[in-house]
Formats: C-alpha cells, structure tokens, sequence
C-alpha cells in the first residue's frame, strides 16, 4: 500500500510552480517544501524531481521561452543555480540537506554511469539529504528537441525505478487522470485506481501541457515504467492546499498499481537505454520469446535496421513492425545481416567465428 511507502520521488512539472502570471512562485514552492519536509521529519526518503530552470532563466534574460534550441540552454543555464537556491533556501530553513544532481540521459544509457549514479542518490539518502534533480538541459540540446525526458516524467520514472523507490507522485495541475477530457466535458469523471496501463488508457491523455513539454501521455508513460518495476505510481493536483500531506489519501488523485516486478538489469534495458537500431523476427521467433521464455535466434530473424554494435540494445519488432521486446545483441548489425534466417550451427561457417549460439540471450531479453 502507499502509505506504507519509505522512498518517495516528487516530480513537480513547471506549471504548478507557476503563478497566474505564469511566473516561478516562491509561495507555492515554499509550500511544497514544508509539506516534503513534513514527510521527511516523519522518516520517509525524498527525491525532488523538479522543473522550472529554463522559464528561470528566459525571465532573467528577457527572452521568449519558445526560441531556439541555443538560447533555451543559455537560459537553463542562467535559471539552474537560481531554481537550485531556491529549493536549497527552502529545505535549509527546516534543518534538512539538499544535494543538486543534474542529469541526462546518457546518465542511464550508460551503466557505468548508471550504476555510479545509484550508489551516490543512495549515499545521499543514508546520509537524510535530499536531492534535487533536474535534466541538464544546458548541456543536452536532445533534450530540448527531442524530449527525451519528456518535461522530467520520464526522468522521474528512472529515479524511481533505479533507485528502489515505493512510489512516484506526479504534482501536476490536474487531478488525475479522467475517462474523457474534462476540459471538454463537464461529465468527465476523475478514476481513481488504474491496475495497468493499457492502450485503452493510453488513449484516454491528451497532447502537452500549456507552458511545458509533458502531459498526460508523459505521465502515463512515466507510470507504466514505475508499475512494471514493482513500484505504485500517483498523479495528483499541485494546485490543491497541502496536496503533499494528502498523497496517501484514498480520495486524492489517480494511483497506479505494480504490475509486475523486473530485475534491476531488464528495468536498464526495457527503459533506461537509448535503442540502436532494429531487429524483424518472424512469427515463429516471437511466439518462443513471449510464450516460452526462448532467446532469440539468428533463424527466426527476417531483416535489421539500422548500424549498431555487440552488446548494444536493440528494438526487436515482429512482421508488422510492432516492438514486442529489447535485449542486448551478441553481435553487430553486420553480422546479424549475414547469418539471419540460418541455423545457430552455421554462425561459425558464415562469420568465421561465434560470440554465441543466440543472437539475444534469454537472460538480456525483456519484453516491452
């Protein structure tokens, strides 16, 4: 249950940071601080997953927030250090530690990277500080192009699945999530628990928030990585007084039940890592995979796409070009091109070498 939850990652999206004017508001992210610190004096861990540096800085400059790539990372870079003093000025008045961690996502694609950055969020948490994690979009141009992060729900959802977190709260300016749309429908109703994110519900969020790069697709998102880790997931409305006491509250917002469980090394390849390109298996190959478990075999693959190399990861897709699962190759796009659709025992006679019998071991094979 979620009130039993000790590790809570707090994502706040840049619009219930925002006043009327649509400026940063130090009230309501005071508000946000005492109520976190709150929770923290009652023992529980907290991660800030917060947004915000580049309406920062674009203020401080004077420049339009929709402008190019260059001047968006000026201004992240302008915004960061004064967005940072600000939730540091905050906790500090309640006693408590902060810690700024900046992050992209070649942070989680790597996993020396990944795996150095779990050991130093978990040193900070022993140690009862709390740190405050933003993309660094200063340095990151795909980030602000591609959103990769997707206005930090995605990035919140990778804390928390790394990091062993019980739960995720999304602080949005929404209640949750709805059946219909209730900015078009007056009859929209709020729903409550959602057991799996299934295309059905992925069909019921909308396009991105008005002044930020996320909505509610995001955060559906961000909740079907949370919930195939073991973990709940929770979207509540930022805009409600004392929102932050309220979390675990049965009548707040929409939670989000585990699904499943994976290990800490399937989350890394179902979700953390950047795909290199594309593997076509035929239908015999898909059904051994996702009914019995089977690697994948050089026999059962139809064509690649893209160039990428020995343990990368790789899309694999069936006949209709539907993702199904992700694994790590045993082998480079080149030699998947030589030896697909032949036998295991032929890799040998064709390549002049094997790495290995399986193209993608059971073991680095994770369906999505």
């Amino acid at each position: 249950m979620i009130e039993n939850s000790k590790r809570i990652v707090f994502k706040f999206g840049t619009n219930v940071l925002r006043n009327e004017q649509g400026e940063i508001s130090l009230a309501h992210i005071y508000s946000f601080i005492e109520d976190l610190s709150y929770l923290h004096k009652q023992g529980k861990e907290i991660l800030v997953v917060t947004s915000g540096a580049v309406g920062l800085g674009a203020k401080k400059l004077g420049i339009n927030p929709s402008s190019s790539t260059t001047l968006k990372q000026a201004a992240a870079s302008v915004g960061q250090p004064l967005l940072m003093s600000i939730w540091q000025d905050g906790f500090e008045k309640y006693g408590i530690t902060t810690a700024q961690i900046l992050l992209t996502e070649e942070d989680f694609s790597n996993r020396k990277k990944y795996l150095s950055l779990r050991l130093t969020l978990h040193k900070l948490l022993d140690n009862k500080v709390v740190p405050i994690i933003n993309q660094n979009d200063a340095v990151s141009p795909s980030e602000l192009e591609n959103v990769c992060f997707s206005d930090n729900d995605k990035l919140s959802s990778l804390v928390a699945s790394k990091l062993d977190a019980n739960l995720l709260v999304m602080v949005s300016d929404i209640n949750g999530l709805y059946d219909k749309n209730p900015k078009e429908f007056n009859d929209a109703k709020l729903i409550k628990t959602v057991k799996k994110v299934t295309p059905k519900i992925e069909k019921l969020a909308s396009g991105a928030s008005l002044g930020g790069r996320g909505g509610m697709i995001t955060k559906l998102c961000a909740a079907k990585v949370v919930t195939s880790s073991g973990l709940y997931a929770k979207i509540v409305n930022g805009k409600v007084p004392e929102i932050i006491k309220k979390v675990f509250d049965d009548d707040t917002g929409t939670v989000f039940l585990p699904s499943e469980n994976l290990s800490h090394k399937k989350r890394w390849i179902a979700y953390a890592t950047n795909i290199m390109g594309t593997v076509i298996v035929n239908k015999g190959a898909k059904e051994a995979i996702i009914n019995h478990q089977k690697s994948l075999l050089s026999i059962g693959i139809v064509s690649v796409e893209g160039k990428f190399k020995k343990g990368e990861i790789v899309s694999i897709k069936d006949n209709e070009n539907q993702e199904f699962a992700r694994g790590i190759t045993c082998y480079d796009s080149e030699d998947i091109e030589k030896i697909k659709g032949h036998h295991s025992d032929e890799i040998c006679g064709i390549l002049g070498y094997k790495f290995d019998d399986d193209v993608v071991i059971k073991d680095n094979l994770v369906l999505v």
